[in-house]
This record gives structure tokens, sequence and C-alpha cells, in this order.
């Protein structure tokens, strides 16, 4: 069998080889998902709820076991993979109540009456990437399992062990055999399959918009049920009126956290002009102090780069750009990379219109309310971003003009397991996270039945 060679990030040196599937043995793992589809779905709801609840208890004993593997295979700090392995856990816990709360609706209708039923769509095919492994994971198993599916997951080649290792912690908590399978391989063959084999029966995404597309048109081909959580350019919209120092300090973090390699990246910072020399004057300190060290280091706030390939791609955003100021990061081995703020000439700049995936921040200013919104709405991208202001009228009109799917109001912050979670325009389709996760895992299902009336 063909072997992957895994990587350390912070070193660049290999430390391990994971299988990689080749198409004869994703199709033996997608029919074992089949069949066992048929048992999963008539598990009880009350069964299944507990045996995720168990799933998520194995977790919690393993969490900083997984933390210091992602570590190691992702470069992520130990802070950010102890949040992500906990992340695992409270997901699971948090879809563990909803097979029993999976309930259709009575719908009056004369002659009779009429009920609906979520159906469970039968092998659910999640691709996973490489800078978040295990939270994005779990956002698709835990609710695909929970309404009744089976799952075969794809992690990325780069960064598979984490996935690998929930996969066995499941069959440890006493998952069925195939209910949850973990097929390490390259995307274009067990990728590909998701999207070509009819037994797959939905197909979540989370990479770049250009895969993205590719996989919604395979799809369309037999008909199958996509989400697609795509990329990102996120606007960080500072007014006047903001508190400039909460502000300032926050901005780091929402752009160099996981060395910048996330959707979410708020690396358009707009910056009202009144206050744009000082806000700069706040900020550089706040980016020269960011700790970019050791991720295996409990005060680290920013690890290297993904790969070599990333790094010579974010540096190609340097050449005939602004430099405003840049933090630091080790000199060593590894894909290291320090933080950095690029004055934005104007909006036609390659660096503010393309999403870098990089700790990489491009400053510009604007004039007025309305200004900002054009500014923050000329992009392909809708998928995360914020707005700092002291007027709470502001920051509702704002938020509802500002085109993208998570904003945050005078914080940084886009997720919450507990709310829907998503793009708009070329950021994805289709939602994650939240109490209606489930429900997109399921066809509704009309039963009428005759009362002879």
């Amino acid at each position: 069998m063909r072997t992957t060679e895994v990587i350390d990030p912070s070193t660049g040196e290999v430390f391990t080889t994971v299988p990689s599937l080749g198409l004869a043995e994703t199709d033996a793992a997608i029919e074992r998902a089949r069949i066992a589809f048929g048992e999963w779905r008539r598990v009880s709801p009350g069964d299944r709820a507990r045996l995720l609840r168990r799933f998520a208890t194995v977790v919690e004993e393993h969490i900083e076991e997984l933390a210091r593997l992602e570590v190691r295979n992702a470069g992520h700090t130990i802070g950010n993979a102890r949040w992500e392995a906990g992340n695992v856990r409270d997901v699971l816990n948090y879809y563990a109540g909803a097979p029993e709360r999976l309930a259709g609706r009575q719908i009056p209708v004369p002659g009779g009456i009429d009920v609906t039923f979520h159906e469970p769509l039968g092998v659910v095919g999640i691709i996973v990437p490489w800078n978040f492994p295990m939270p994005i994971a779990g956002w698709g198993f835990a609710p695909a399992l929970a309404a009744g599916n089976t799952v075969v997951l794809k992690p990325a080649e780069l960064t598979p062990l984490t996935a690998i290792r929930l996969g066995e912690l499941a069959l440890e908590a006493g998952l069925p055999e195939n209910v949850f399978q973990v097929l390490p391989g390259r995307g274009s063959v067990v990728g590909q399959r998701f999207v070509t084999h009819p037994a797959v029966r939905k197909v979540c995404f989370t990479g770049s918009t250009e895969v993205g597309k590719s996989i919604m048109a395979g799809c369309a081909d037999q008909v199958k049920r996509v989400t697609l959580e795509l990329g990102g350019k996120s606007a960080n919209i500072v007014f006047a009126d903001a508190d400039l120092d909460a502000a300032a300090a926050a901005a780091p973090g929402a752009v160099f956290d996981n060395a910048g390699q996330d959707c979410c990246a708020r690396s358009r910072l707009l910056v009202q002009e009144s206050v744009y020399d000082r806000f700069l004057a706040l900020l550089e300190p706040a980016v020269r102090n960011f700790r970019v060290l050791d991720p295996a280091d409990d005060s680290s706030e920013m690890g290297p780069l993904i790969s070599s390939g990333q790094r010579a791609a974010v540096t190609s955003y340097l050449d005939g750009s602004d430099i405003a100021f840049r933090g630091t990061a080790p000199d060593a081995k590894g894909w290291w990379f320090p933080p950095t703020v690029l004055l934005a000439r104007s909006n036609a700049d390659r660096h503010w219109r393309e999403e870098i995936f990089g700790p990489v921040v491009s400053v510009l200013p604007f004039r007025d309310e309305e200004e900002a919104i054009r500014l923050a709405n000329d992009t392909e991208y809708g998928l995360s971003g914020s707005l700092w202001t002291r007027d709470v009228g502001r920051a509702l009109r704002v938020s509802r003009a500002v085109e993208t799917g998570a904003l945050s109001v005078n914080s940084n912050s886009s997720v919450r397991y507990w709310t829907p979670f998503g793009g708009m325009k070329q950021s994805g389709l289709g939602r994650e996270l939240g109490p209606d996760a489930p429900l997109s895992f399921t066809d509704v299902k009309n039963v009428f039945i005759s009362t002879g009336d």
C-alpha cells in the first residue's frame, strides 16, 4: 500500500508515515459504511445518544494526547490544540442531545393525519482541511452520526494523525464497526471517490473555493447534497468611536492565530481615517509583542506555517508591498514566518484582495460608514468579520449591511458550536454547527394516513 510522509512543520523533518488508500480500499470502506448504515439507523435514539456521549468522554480522556499530536503534526500552539480537542468533545456532547429531539411535525389536513419524519441520508463523506483537522472533522461527523448516518472521513494529507486517532477512539467508545471510518489518502483518489460513488449521499468539504467548485459540480451529476465551507477575506472594521486600545490589542490574534491559516482570519483591517495614525501606533507594539515560539511552549501564540510551499506562497505577497512593521519569528528549521502588517495603497492591491492564508494583515483607511460597508463587501468572499464601535445603532446597521455569514461586534470570535456557521457568496454553501445542523443530514419524509372521513 502507498504511504504518505508526515512532516513536523516546526522542524521540516519527517517523523512518521501513514497509509494512503487507493481506489479499491476506498470503495471497500464505502461499501462497509453502506452496510453498517442499515443497522446504525435502527439504533434507538437513546442508545445512539449514549454512544455519542461515551465517545465524548473517551475524547476527554485523551485531550492531552490529541493536543500533543496536533502540535507536532500541524504546528498548532499547545493552547490552541487543547481547545481544538476540547471542541471535539463539546460538539459530540452537544449533538448527543439530537437523536432524541429529531422530531418531525403533525400537519393539519382534511381526511386524515399528516406527519413528517427526518430520515437519515445514508453514507456521508467528510473531507477535512489541514488548518483545523480536529474541530472541522467533529463539526461534520458529530451531527451526521447523531442523525443516523454512517461516516467516511478523509483527513488532509498533511495532517492525518488526529483524525486517525479519533477513529480509533470511536471504536474504543463502543461505536459499531464501520459506522465511522477514517480514510487517509489523496484528495484526487479518496475525496474524489466520495463525490462519484453513488452510495455516498452527501459530501461535506472545507477547503479552497476552487476545489469546492469542482466538488459541487461533481456532486451535481448525482444530485448529491453538499455542504461547502470555503475561502475568506474577512474585514475587521474599526470606527473612530470604538475602544481603540481593545481593538488594537485584539487585532493581531484575529489574523495571526494559527499563523493566519484560517478562513475566518480578519486579514483586511479597515480603520476610520480620523483615528488611522493613532490606531497604527497602538497596533505596532501589539504585533511586535505577539509571541511566535515553539508551539509546544505554553506561552506561544503562533507556530509555523504548515509547509515550505505555504511559506513561499505567503512570502510572494510581500513583493512590492508597503510593509508597515513586522513581528519576530524563530530563526530555525521549519516553516516560520513573522507576523506582518502591510499598508494597502487601494482596495485593488493583490494582498488586499486575495486570500493569503498566512500571518499577513492589510490596513486601509475609510472615511465614513457608507465607505466602510462598500469596502468590506468588495470581495467575492463572505465568511466572517468584525466591527468595533460603541454606537449600538451603527453596530446593527453595519452588521445587517455587511455580506458575511458570521459577524462579531467588539469581538473577533467566529465560531460557537451552539450557533450556525457558514459563508455567503463564494465562501460556501450551507451551515454547520448550531441546533439545526443534524437536519442537513436528513431527508424530510411526509406521510399521510387516511382516516376514511
